[in-house]
């Protein structure tokens, strides 16, 4: 095995990534489990979490399923502790899982929307970092992931909030680092261009949308979920070491477009 395989190696590792039941999520908890971590699969049901542990356990993987709605900090809470209880403790979080229940424009958003897209986009997110916090402390440091979108770098259209959380959310990562690097924990975000989810069905099922995307993009194509996955495993592992407080695109160009 080269030095640089040796690396990327998760073997012994455990990571949780949120939303994992499908797309970017389960891309990425797959790509981890390839790279020999334990992974933790949580979305908010639990027969949607067996199902992706039963396709991996097939695969060889290891893999244990624990449904979580992000959102609320009991189900946080049930989380992390069932995850220390089976699995010893917490080594990457990928924090991933978010919403965006509108697409249209900011002055006609309900302020209760408001409200629930910072509860689960940016509030969330900390949270759950926060618990995760004292065992990666434990284990003599970890990576947290926070998976944005190029909408936190600059605005697109119908999704003002999304993209105001998703901003916020970049923010909470690089005083994430900066505060924990003592504690050998990295912090890195991600920014994720137009994907092919179901999340992002109401932009990519719009053809006239979708034209105009791909013919602004250097790459003329949409991404796919598994094309995310190669700097999640570099940030995750021990070859991003030095990198922390970063915010990565995967964006197929879209930053330079237009």
């Amino acid at each position: 095995m080269t030095h640089i395989k040796k690396q990327f190696n998760l073997e012994e590792k455990v990571a949780i990534v949120t939303g994992s039941s499908k797309g970017i999520g389960k891309a990425i908890a797959k790509a981890l489990a390839e790279q020999g971590a334990t992974v933790v699969i949580s979305s908010r049901d639990q027969e949607a979490c067996d199902a992706v542990v039963k396709e991996f356990e097939k695969d060889g993987l290891k893999a244990v399923g624990i449904a979580c709605h992000i959102g609320k900090a009991d189900e946080r809470n049930n989380l992390v502790a069932q995850t220390k209880a089976k699995l010893g403790g917490i080594d990457i979080l990928i924090n991933n899982a978010a919403i965006n229940p509108v697409f249209g424009p900011i002055e006609e958003a309900e302020e209760g929307i408001f409200d629930k897209i910072m509860d689960v986009n940016v509030k969330a997110p900390w949270m759950l970092s926060n618990l995760v916090m004292p065992s990666m402390q434990e284990r003599g440091g970890g990576s947290i992931i926070n998976i944005a979108s190029v909408e936190a770098l600059t605005p697109g259209l119908g999704l003002g909030l999304y993209s105001t959380s998703k901003a916020a959310l970049l923010m909470l990562s690089k005083n994430q680092a900066k505060e924990w690097g003592k504690h050998a924990i990295r912090v890195n975000a991600i920014c994720p261009g137009l994907i092919k989810t179901k999340f992002s069905a109401a932009l990519w099922q719009n053809e006239k949308i979708l034209q105009k995307i791909e013919k602004a993009l250097p790459s003329s194509r949409m991404g796919t979920p598994e094309e995310m996955t190669g700097v999640v495993c570099l940030l995750a592992s021990d070859a991003g070491s030095y990198m922390t407080g970063g915010v990565y695109t995967a964006d197929g160009g879209y930053m330079i477009a237009g």
